[in-house]
């Protein structure tokens, strides 16, 4: 079908040919090409979710962290640290 849109050539290694098999038993009325897009956008999805799960479990180790090392250094420290640079 004539198309502005890019196209991509990919090759049926075993990694691929396996999704095609899942593509073809989940949605066995569809055709190839909209399988295709189907997987891609399911995992571009799961990738997008992935993301943002460690993004949160990151924030969650960040806010349980906050201000444990308060205690580690002198309230002033920065300020007479920087006393010994030169300006």
């Amino acid at each position: 079908m004539p198309t502005n849109l890019g196209r991509i050539q990919v090759t049926q290694t075993p990694p691929v040919a396996a999704a095609l098999k899942v593509a073809e038993l989940e949605w066995p009325d569809v055709p190839r090409a909209e399988q295709i897009t189907r997987l891609l956008t399911a995992g571009a999805e799961a990738v997008r979710a992935s993301r943002a799960e460690r993004a949160a479990a990151r924030r969650l180790v960040l806010n349980e962290t906050r201000g444990s090392l308060r205690s580690a250094y002198p309230r002033d420290y920065l300020d007479d640290l920087r006393q010994d640079w030169a300006e």
